[in-house]
């Protein structure tokens, strides 16, 4: 057992080390097929030899679980454990078809445990044999460019991910070779899910030219949901070719303009934050003064106050110092982030303004302080960062920055004509903590609508955190934790479990000694 629990632990840590360095506006859809083969001890292609009918399971429910006989024609990963032509006996539930090639996977040896058999395609076949012969660095991707948008969706799918893990630099270097005109082909077809449109639009950002602004224009003013998908890599785009005066659009649109939906807003926001921190293309006082934009709508304002934070807007104090005192009940959730503001800043004012502050609302300054703190140690403290660091105002739990928006007392819910924010990708999770906005870590805004993916909250509603606030109190005086056991026992033990039950299924041992 000690193999597959290792391979759990470094997938994790794996995922979480590299979701930083991906695509700004893309996020995987599942393990590649070279992720996966890197994770297997032995991979073949093999030919299926013999497939006994399944049993009818309400005729004989006892009957063992058939096994298929394939026989091994090439060893991609593995020669130590496998020889050419040998035959293997594989549990397979799909249409037999001794004409196809089939993908198979093995762990654990030397008495391997094989997945699934994957039936492949001819194209699937020879692109499976390519993937080892592919360079380790961001050159790789010119083999899954041909492949985005394949008549096979297998690698079409795989394709899409490899360009979803890889960084935004591995795209600036293959500018010279990505297909111009394919790429406004598949942004114009409404058949293109909205998570491979981001893709499209990051890659058009990176070879397109000003020609290609007025398609991107029309579809930020239209008011077909088709037309905005994927919203927030658009305007990224839209902000590449066009540089600074781009952004009086943008401006127009979706931060000044009152009217604007909450979604649309908000993927200007990501934009203007993808540009702050990924290029150069447009001045950060320019950026700043387009967030400032939302200070002017206080009940969104919260949206923007960790990047001004961030980005060291100081001079934006008096303004924020004035929502905090003016807050209502659509906007009181404003409190915490001002607060977490104010200790970022390094001006002496700052502090004068907390202590005027905390007689309005201690409760809000008191929230700021418990849940956000600026440094490990938990002791408030403030820590240096550079212009493009999220550490400024340190991380907090989704439970907690959910608490944090709700004071003892009961709280106003947000406006009901606005939809659930967008989630948040990993490189903003560090904004929630000037941010009062709920936080997630997942892709970045999702269409409302015209999109083949569902919507899923995943954040705790206002009055549940407020319901749990209260009960807590109640109960006892301690600030509520996630449970560490659940948090991370639960999910280890069902793992476990699972295991065990897998290798009852094969009929193997569960302990397995070594002579």
């Amino acid at each position: 057992m000690r193999y597959p629990i290792a391979l759990l632990s470094i997938a994790i840590i794996s995922l979480l080390a590299t979701r930083t360095l991906s695509c700004p506006f893309c996020s995987a859809v599942s393990q590649t097929f070279t992720e996966e083969i890197d994770a297997m001890d032995v991979v073949v292609i093999g030919r299926l030899i013999d497939a006994p009918p399944v049993p009818d399971a309400a005729t004989n429910p006892d009957a063992p679980l058939p096994k298929a006989k394939f026989q091994i024609e090439k060893i991609i990963k593995g020669e130590q454990f496998v020889k050419p032509d040998q035959e293997v006996e594989v549990l397979y539930f799909g249409e037999p078809n001794k004409d196809k090639r089939y993908l198979m996977m093995a762990t654990d040896p030397p008495q391997l445990m094989w997945s699934t058999p994957l039936g492949l395609t001819e194209r699937a076949h020879q692109y499976i044999l390519a993937l080892s012969t592919l360079p380790t660095d961001g050159s790789r991707l010119l083999f899954f460019q041909e492949h985005l948008e394949d008549e096979d969706e297998m690698l079409s799918r795989d394709s899409y991910d490899e360009f979803a893990n890889a960084s935004y630099a591995d795209l600036i270097a293959m500018k010279d070779k990505m297909h111009h005109d394919k790429l406004i082909a598949w942004i114009q077809n409404p058949d293109v899910p909205a998570t491979r449109r981001r893709l499209y639009f990051t890659m058009l950002g990176v070879c397109g030219t000003e020609k290609d602004a007025p398609l991107l224009k029309q579809m930020m003013e239209s008011s077909d949901r088709k037309d905005k998908a994927g919203l927030d890599a658009m305007i990224a785009c839209y902000l590449l070719l066009t540089k600074e005066p781009g952004l009086e659009l943008v401006d127009e649109l979706f931060l000044k303009n009152s009217k604007s939906e909450y979604a649309d807003t908000y993927a200007a926001i990501m934009a203007i934050r993808f540009h702050g921190t990924e290029t150069d293309v447009i001045e950060q006082t320019r950026l700043v003064e387009s967030l400032r934009y939302m200070l002017d709508r206080p009940e969104l304002a919260d949206l923007v106050i960790p990047d001004l934070a961030r980005w060291k807007d100081w001079d934006a104090m008096p303004r924020l110092v004035e929502l905090f005192k003016n807050a209502d009940e659509k906007s009181s959730w404003v409190r915490v982030p001002v607060i977490n503001f104010l200790r970022a800043c390094p001006l002496p004012e700052a502090k004068q303004q907390i202590e005027e502050l905390s007689e309005i609302d201690p409760d809000a300054v008191k929230r700021a302080q418990t849940f956000f703190p600026f440094d490990a140690a938990g002791d408030g403290e403030k820590t240096k960062t550079d212009d493009n660091s999220n550490d400024t105002t340190g991380v907090a739990t989704r439970a907690e920055a959910e608490l944090a928006r709700n004071a003892p007392a009961a709280q106003p819910a947000p406006p009901a004509a606005q939809p659930a924010p967008p989630e948040l990708t990993e490189q903003e999770a560090g904004d929630v903590a000037v941010s009062g906005q709920p936080a997630t870590t997942a892709t970045p805004y999702q269409p409302l609508e015209a999109t083949d993916e569902p919507l899923v909250a995943t954040s705790i509603t206002k009055n549940e955190a407020s319901s749990r606030s209260k009960t807590e109190k109640e109960g006892n005086d301690d600030r509520w934790r996630p449970n560490q056991f659940q948090l991370w026992g639960v999910p280890f033990l069902a793992g476990i479990g699972l295991l065990v039950a897998y290798r009852i299924v094969l009929g193997l041992p569960l302990i397995r000694f070594n002579r």
